[in-house]
């Protein structure tokens, strides 16, 4: 019966800690003021090679979330989205390569790069070389997706540029 109390009354007091813990956090939005002392402008190109259509969502979700985090901290966001490898046929508007229980993860990655593309200071491209060797029509990209000859290319001459590059793959 002793057992049965403190395993009680220790899962009481981590519900209530976690609680207290959450609103605290909840209530004032952490910063990255340190990172970002002396920065007006957030350059960052997300190199993109994921070709997984139900994980790639979560990953558009944080960096619609980075670009909003860039912002409420006074930074100007420069943000570029590079596809290349097996992301090109994700963000094709040819569908056929996937199983019809994958089409809604393709619909959802399309709507959140529309919604992506609407926000200031983001572009995005997409590798040629990648479409050629993953069969992938260029004139089946995305709208507002920039097809260009060779997203390793682009991501030399954007780390040149001074920007921070981040692998999603």
């Amino acid at each position: 019966m002793q057992k049965w109390f403190i395993t009680l009354l220790v899962g009481l007091t981590l519900a209530v800690g976690s609680s207290m813990v959450w609103a605290a956090t909840s209530e004032q939005p952490l910063n990255d003021a340190d990172a970002l002392q002396g920065v007006s402008e957030g350059k960052v190109v997300f190199d993109i090679g994921m070709s997984n259509p139900q994980t790639l969502p979560l990953y558009l979700k944080v960096i619609a979330q980075t670009h909003a985090d860039l912002v409420r901290q006074k930074v100007k966001p420069t943000i570029v989205l590079a596809f290349h490898g097996g992301a090109v046929k994700l963000i094709s508007a040819n569908r056929e390569a996937f199983p019809m229980d994958q089409h809604s993860f393709l619909e959802e990655i399309a709507s959140l790069l529309a919604d992506l593309q609407k926000k200031p200071g983001v572009r995005m491209e997409v590798c040629g070389l990648a479409t050629k060797l993953f069969g992938v029509d260029n004139a089946t990209i995305l709208p507002g997706i920039k097809v260009v000859g060779n997203t390793f290319v682009s991501l030399t001459g954007y780390h040149a540029q001074g920007y921070a590059a981040i692998p999603i793959y």
